[in-house]
C-alpha cells in the first residue's frame, strides 16, 4: 500500500474539485494543450512540435518550444515523419543460427578461395531499393549483385547474380544470419 499524507490527498482532491487551486504551471499547461490541440487538428494533424511551436509564435502565443513537445509527447499528438523505416534485420529468437564455416576468418590466400555476401538497403526518390551482393575475400571486390524493389521475395529472387554466374563449377554456401533477412556468410571454395 503507498503511504500518502492525508493534506496531500485533500489537496489533490480540492484541486481536482476547482481547478483554480492548482499551480500557474499546471493551469497554464492546461490552456497551452487547448492552443497546441487547435494549430495540430487545423494543419489535419500533420505537424510537428517544432511546426506548431512557430504556428503559435506567429499568433503571438509565446511558450518555449520544448513545453509544446512535453505538452504534445502528454497529449499524445505527433507530427507526420517524412520517409519509411526500413527494418532489414529482425533477430528471430526461435531460429537456429547457421554453421560460421569460416570462424570469422574472413581471410583468403587465392582468388575464389572464399566468397562472402550480404545484402543491404538504399534510400531512393522512388522508394527503397534492396541490395543482396557477394564479395570475393581475396580480391576485396564485387563478384555479383541482385537489386530488388521488395524484400518480400522468395529466397531465390535475392541470389546474386554472382551466385547464379559460379554456381555450376564451385561449392557455394547461401546461408541467412539470425534474422528473417538474407545477410550471410559464404564457405570455403574448392
Amino acid at each position: 500500500m503507498l503511504q500518502i499524507a492525508p493534506s496531500g490527498y485533500r489537496r489533490h482532491v480540492a484541486q481536482q474539485r476547482n481547478p483554480a487551486l492548482r499551480c500557474c504551471r499546471a493551469q497554464r499547461d492546461d490552456a497551452l494543450t487547448l492552443e497546441i490541440q487547435r494549430v495540430w487538428d487545423a494543419n489535419m494533424q500533420c505537424y510537428g512540435a517544432v511546426k506548431v511551436w512557430k504556428q503559435l509564435r506567429r499568433e503571438g502565443i509565446e511558450v518555449a518550444r520544448c513545453t509544446v513537445e512535453r505538452l504534445m509527447r502528454r497529449a499524445g499528438l505527433q507530427g507526420i515523419r517524412r520517409g519509411q523505416i526500413v527494418q532489414t534485420t529482425v533477430a528471430g529468437d526461435k531460429a537456429l543460427c547457421p554453421l560460421d564455416r569460416v570462424q570469422r576468418q574472413f581471410h583468403a590466400d587465392r582468388p575464389n578461395q572464399l566468397w562472402v555476401s550480404d545484402f543491404t538497403y538504399v534510400s531512393t526518390w522512388q522508394g527503397w531499393l534492396y541490395v543482396a551482393f557477394v564479395i570475393d575475400v581475396f580480391a576485396r571486390r564485387i563478384v555479383g549483385w541482385r537489386v530488388s524493389t521488395s524484400m518480400k521475395k522468395p529466397r531465390t529472387r535475392y541470389r546474386p547474380s554472382g551466385f547464379d554466374q559460379f554456381s555450376g563449377t564451385k561449392r557455394v554456401a547461401w546461408e541467412t544470419n539470425q534474422g528473417r533477412s538474407e545477410s550471410a556468410i559464404g564457405a570455403p571454395l574448392n
